[in-house]
């Protein structure tokens, strides 16, 4: 029958099919969307529409990128397998098949340019959203405000979450995300036990949140206190998202919270006191310590 030998070469498609399905099913591993583990609302942050731009952009480059090769071998694997199932080979037929080949890759070159372009353009708009949104920041959190927040603070030999810089104190915060199991009559379980030197889950158990939160609480102190020539009251605090926290049989060198209130938590809590000379003291050095990640990070060579 004449047409098995069109049928049948279709056979050689199939691996090709299978690596194309298993690309679309990677494709969600690029969807950066986030949402709060408060209210499951998604987080949006100053630009955020040219983020989901940008999520989509890189995303159809992925796809293009490693589709493209797929689909352009495809009219070449067919021909292969065809020239094994005829008796008389038709070279017109297998031009076809290079030609229809080329065109694809073609094809596929100008779809990954148009990506490029498109992902410089939305990095250079959410460049400038990034910058207007910094500069109106200071409207609501002057320089010369008593509350300060640095993130991801560089230590000797590891980072700090959080640094937060208040008139009665610093505030070393640590963030863990722990997923919430559910138990078997499908109600979630969100309570967390905190011990002397661990965290006690429904169904295991950590310490290296605590010690983690001790450790930066530690170094941020005695950091401080090298820099400033004084001793200035450090407090750490683990951050908990989305968990009940029961603190009975806690320690009190470190607070461990839900987050919800963590605002709210960080005015109340007085762990000591700051002159305005320390506390812009405080500040200074930690721009200076801040500022050392972004020169590692402009000096490491690019892959």
């Amino acid at each position: 029958m004449a047409w098995l030998e069109y049928v049948l070469p279709l056979i050689f498609l199939f691996p090709l099919a299978a690596m194309a399905g298993i690309v679309l099913a990677l494709r969600s591993l690029h969807d950066a969307r986030v949402h709060s583990p408060f209210d499951s609302h998604l987080l949006r942050e100053p630009g955020q529409a040219l983020r989901n731009r940008l999520d989509h952009a890189f995303s159809s480059l992925f796809l293009n990128g490693a589709l493209g090769p797929l689909i352009s071998l495809a009219p070449l694997v067919y021909g292969m397998g065809r020239m094994l199932f005829v008796q008389r080979q038709d070279w017109v037929e297998w031009a076809l098949y290079g030609l229809l080949s080329t065109v694809l890759v073609l094809a596929f070159s100008l779809l990954l340019v148009r990506d490029y372009q498109r992902i410089r353009r939305l990095k250079l708009g959410l460049a400038c959203e990034l910058a207007v949104g910094q500069e109106l920041e200071r409207l609501i959190r002057p320089e010369s405000h008593p509350y300060y927040v640095f993130h991801d603070v560089p230590a000797d030999s590891f980072t700090i979450d959080h640094v937060v810089v208040t008139p009665h104190g610093v505030f070393a915060v640590e963030t863990r995300a722990r997923a919430r199991p559910v138990a078997a009559d499908g109600r979630e379980l969100n309570q967390v036990a905190v011990e002397q030197e661990r965290l006690r889950f429904p169904y295991w158990q950590e310490r290296r949140p605590l010690y983690k939160t001790r450790q930066a609480t530690r170094w941020v102190a005695q950091w401080l206190a090298q820099q400033c020539g004084a001793s200035i009251p450090v407090k750490g605090i683990l951050v908990l998202p989305g968990w009940e926290i029961d603190s009975e049989e806690a320690r009190s060198d470190i607070e461990v919270v839900s987050g919800e209130a963590l605002a709210r938590h960080l005015r109340q809590s007085q762990p000591g006191h700051l002159t305005q000379a320390i506390h812009d003291q405080v500040i200074q050095l930690l721009q200076q310590r801040a500022s050392l990640r972004e020169l590692k990070h402009l000096k490491s060579p690019s892959v």
